[in-house]
Formats: C-alpha cells, structure tokens, sequence
C-alpha cells in the first residue's frame, strides 16, 4: 500500500507503543526527567496562570507535558461541551473543566492508561463530576459527531503522522461554528521525507 503523500511511513502502532511507554513514565515517575520540560516550571514557561496551577492536585502538574498553551486563544465558556485530544494527566482538562463549570463537559480522550489513570484520579480529587476520561487516538476519537463546542490540544499533533486524519476528526466532533484551540509545535522548513520516516527521530 503506497503512504499518502505528507504522512510518515512508520509502523503506526509501534510508533504508538513507543510514545505510550514515554508518557507512561512520565505519569508513573515525573522525577525521572525527560528529554523535553514537564511539570511547573513547563506550565510557568508556557504562559499559564500560576494561581490555577495552584489549584490542580500535584500529581497532575508532575506530569504535565505539554508544548503550549491552548488557553492562550480565549478561556472557554460556561456550559461549553470540550474534546481534549490527547489529554495525558489531565492538566488541560482539569482546567477547562473549571472553565465550563458544572453545566459544561469535558471529554479527555488519551491513548496511554496510566495518563488516563492519572486525569480520572485528578478530576475525582478535585470533586469534577463535569470529565469523562475515554480511552482512543487522535486520528479516530471515540465521540461523537457535532458535540463539541471546543478541541483542544497540546503537543499531540506534532506526534500523529497523518495531521489530516487528526483534523478531520477534529472537524467531526466540532458542533457547527465550534472552534479549535490547540498549543503545538510547527516547523517553518520541509521536513524531509527520510526523517519523517524514521520512527526513532518521531519517538526518541
């Protein structure tokens, strides 16, 4: 079968088994540290209000890893439905949780369990009965057409070798007029296919 042209010829489900293994340590052991930033000095680096980090439970903000700040485009609604794809340990959700408040929803979609292990403990430790913690991918959420009112994002995109799928999906789940708020990385130079297709440059 010929790859699609822009999308990385890597065996996606070891690149998945890959990645899941790196976050599962980052979600069982922060304190190891990792070849990119994690946890408070990440989130004070990325722009994130010191006094809501405050608030999320430590274990949470130990493993957060994100690469930007999806806030940054608007706080989100009260009573807004959101996708948060690729959620790890919940720091985004948690907070957009807070956002939509109790009418509102969060539907925290992560691939690795002890992430999802991690967000569904966080949410119950700050009583929010307002995050459903789902297991999938971001290239086939397990939601629903037209139920968000907002994605979100942050630092999943650039690990997804078919972006397409990932924004198709996007669009699926988005209700009409909904929006996309995402915090990712973006290169400015065509990437060479060679390096796209070499699966320890996507998870080393």
């Amino acid at each position: 079968m010929t790859t699609p042209v822009g999308v990385a010829a890597v065996d996606r489900d070891e690149l998945r088994a890959r990645i899941s293994d790196k976050y599962r340590d980052v979600a069982t052991s922060p304190e190891l540290g990792f070849h990119f930033h994690t946890g408070a000095p990440l989130a004070k680096m990325l722009g994130y209000p010191e006094q809501l980090v405050a608030l999320l439970p430590a274990g949470t903000v130990d493993s957060f890893a994100g690469t930007g700040n999806p806030f940054l485009f608007g706080d989100l609604q009260p009573g807004e439905i959101v996708v948060d794809i690729g959620s790890g340990a919940g720091f985004d959700t948690l907070l957009a949780a807070g956002h939509v408040g109790p009418a509102g929803r969060v539907l925290a979609v992560d691939m690795t369990p002890e992430m999802r292990a991690k967000a569904a403990a966080g949410a119950r430790e700050m009583g929010l009965a307002n995050v459903t913690v789902l297991e999938g991918f971001a290239e086939s959420l397990p939601v629903g057409d037209g139920v968000a009112d907002v994605v979100i994002s942050n630092g999943v995109i650039n690990l997804c070798p078919d972006k397409q799928a990932v924004f198709r999906e996007m669009y699926r789940v988005l209700k009409p007029g909904g929006r996309i708020q995402v915090g990712d990385i973006l290169v400015h130079r065509e990437v060479p296919q060679e390096a796209k297709d070499d699966i320890d440059l996507w998870s080393g």
